[in-house]
């Protein structure tokens, strides 16, 4: 009866070790997650690399982004069409 008992759990413990990932690819996950994290933390800390750079042109608020001091892309005072 004992035997019976031990190959019914053999069986679902190979099934179970078959479902889950190897632990080398756990792992290899882990420290990618690791990384990225700390590489992340180091540059919210270290801050903007330019702080005195602004967008492309385009913004989110409809506002002059690019901060081209009325200037549009071709270099000609806005406002002068017609």
């Amino acid at each position: 009866m004992d035997e019976s008992r031990q190959s019914s759990w053999t069986g679902a413990g190979a099934a179970l070790r078959k479902a889950a990932p190897p632990p080398a690819l756990c792992g290899f996950l882990l420290l990618l997650a690791l990384i990225f994290t700390v590489s992340y933390v180091v540059g919210a800390g270290a801050g903007p690399v330019a702080p005195g750079m602004h967008g492309s042109g385009t913004s989110r608020d409809g506002g002059d982004g690019g901060g081209g001091g009325g200037v549009d892309d071709m270099g000609n005072m806005q406002g002068g069409h017609g």
